[in-house]
């Protein structure tokens, strides 16, 4: 039990250890990164890993040239890809199945539906950035039978959009002082504004509209 909870103390600071990975492993180094990624987004229960310190760590190794920024760039959006369809697949397997047998309840399957039918693309795109949205959202959006074409279109914005977002900043800003200083406050802070127009979308939806009279 001590080794499992060391290992989950590991990899939830793998960020601040990344450099030591990568000069220990060399090229596996986008092999770990690769299933982190996928495993984060393809698996509810893996939600917890630190994707985004990860990302942000990595765009900062990549601009002190201890990685390469194009490479890994392709490598971590088709991770985050392919563990969105894996997602999706599990969601479209499992979701009616977990319905029936009430794990999920029947109306809050609905209301999913209702919200991704009317937000759909928007959601997938920004839920991205919220570390237990982009677990969950592939997952409801399998669930509630999101077209397959449409799920791949918006999946992939995200994952595109995410990537650079994320990657990108610790590429162009990782290595300020004020940055290297205050790491655990930026990522957060990052989050946390990326997060903001996904609860606007949400908070709009359930909110009612007010009707006006003339």
């Amino acid at each position: 039990m001590e080794s499992v909870l060391t290992l989950l103390d590991w990899l939830n600071h793998l960020d601040q250890h990344l450099h030591l990975v990568v000069s220990s492993y060399g090229s596996w180094t986008y092999l770990l990164l690769f299933a982190l990624i996928f495993l984060e987004t393809g698996l509810v229960v893996a939600a917890f890993l630190p994707s985004d310190s990860l990302l942000f760590a990595a765009g900062a190794l990549a601009a002190a040239g201890s990685m390469h920024p194009i490479g890994l760039f392709v490598l971590l959006v088709t991770a985050a890809v392919v563990g969105d369809s894996l997602n999706y697949a599990i969601g479209k397997y499992l979701g009616k199945w977990m319905a029936r047998r009430r794990v999920l309840k029947p109306e809050h399957l609905k209301q999913a539906a209702s919200f991704l039918e009317k937000h759909g693309g928007k959601a997938l795109v920004l839920a991205r950035f919220v570390p237990l949205g982009r677990s969950l959202v592939p997952f409801t959006a399998g669930a509630t039978s999101m077209p397959g074409g449409r799920f791949l279109l918006y999946e992939l914005a995200g994952a595109i959009s995410w990537v650079a977002v994320v990657l990108g900043s610790g590429y162009f800003f990782g290595a300020l002082p004020v940055v290297q200083d205050n790491f655990a406050l930026i990522i957060p802070a990052l989050l946390i504004l990326s997060g903001l127009p996904l609860a606007a979308e949400f908070l709009r939806a359930r909110l009612p509209t007010r009707k006006t009279t003339l």
